[in-house]
């Protein structure tokens, strides 16, 4: 039988303690609007799940899917931005 101890030293060579790193931090904030929208719409859609659609709740739906469109647009339009060099 072959042994990994030799290899433990490659594989925590770097240990891990959990926390993102600042530059994951900053991507979740730059993403924070379609993480909120889409939450809006789970919300949404999960308050229909017992009981008959109403109109209120189809419009509420409705527009809850719009903010997420809109939040994933303005997402897209700020990284495509970003990387042509433009403005932010």
């Amino acid at each position: 039988m072959k042994s990994i101890a030799a290899l433990q030293a490659v594989v925590t060579a770097t240990p891990f303690d959990g926390e993102p790193s600042d530059a994951e931090l900053v991507a979740i904030e730059q993403e924070m609007p379609l993480i909120l929208a889409d939450v809006e719409l789970l919300d949404a859609v999960i308050k229909t799940l017992d009981r008959p659609v109403s109109k209120l709740d189809e419009r509420r739906i409705r527009r809850a899917r719009n903010r997420v469109v809109a939040a994933r647009r303005d997402l897209t339009n700020r990284a495509t931005l970003m990387q042509s060099g433009g403005a932010a």
